[in-house]
C-alpha cells in the first residue's frame, strides 16, 4: 500500500502538469489557427473587393445600356419598321445580358435576381408596346409608345435596379 502512495505521489503532479500543458497548447494552437484564417480572409478581401466593385460597375453599365431610352437611341434608324425595331431591341437586350452573365459570380443572389427581373421587364415592355401595332408601321410609333409607357410609370425598371446596386455597393465602401 505504501508503494501505491509513493507512485501516486509522483504520477498525480505529473498528470496535472500534463493536462495543464495540453490545454495551454491547445488554446495557443487554436488562436494561431484563427489568426491565420483571419489573415487569409483579409488578404482574400483585398483581392476580391476590386473585382466585385468592377462587377457592379459592369452591371450598372448593362442597366444603362438596356434602359428603354438608351436602347431606342442606339437601335432606331430611318426607314425601320416596328417589327425590325422590336427585333433589334430584343437582340441588343439579349446580347448585353449575355455579355455580362459572368458578373453573377461576384454579386449577391438577390442582386442578380434584380438584374434578371429588370431585363425580363424591359423585354415585356418592348413586346407589349409592339402588340397592336402594325408590323410594317414606322418604328417611330413603337418608340413613342415605349417612351410614353416608361414616362407613365413612376420609376422605370432600370432606375429601381440601379438604386439597389448603389445601395449594395455602399456596403463595400
Amino acid at each position: 500500500m505504501d508503494s501505491f502512495f509513493e507512485i501516486l505521489k509522483y504520477i498525480l503532479p505529473a498528470g496535472i502538469v500534463f493536462i495543464a500543458t495540453y490545454f495551454f497548447a491547445k488554446s495557443f494552437f487554436d488562436n494561431e489557427s484563427q489568426k491565420r484564417r483571419l489573415e487569409y480572409k483579409s488578404n482574400n478581401q483585398k483581392l476580391i473587393t476590386p473585382v466585385r466593385l468592377q462587377a457592379y460597375e459592369r452591371l450598372t453599365l448593362l442597366l444603362e445600356r438596356i434602359s428603354p431610352e438608351s436602347l431606342i437611341m442606339r437601335c432606331q434608324s430611318q426607314g425601320m419598321t416596328v417589327k425590325q425595331l422590336q427585333s433589334d431591341l430584343l437582340s441588343v437586350i439579349r446580347a448585353e445580358f449575355d455579355h455580362n452573365l459572368s458578373q453573377q459570380i461576384y454579386v449577391s443572389p438577390q442582386t442578380w435576381e434584380i438584374i434578371k427581373s429588370t431585363r425580363e421587364n424591359i423585354v415585356k415592355l418592348v413586346n407589349s408596346c409592339s402588340d397592336g401595332l402594325n408590323a410594317d408601321a414606322p418604328a417611330i410609333e413603337l418608340s413613342r409608345r415605349i417612351l410614353e409607357t416608361v414616362m407613365a410609370n413612376e420609376k422605370n425598371p432600370t432606375a429601381i435596379a440601379l438604386d439597389f446596386l448603389k445601395a449594395e455597393v455602399k456596403q463595400f465602401i
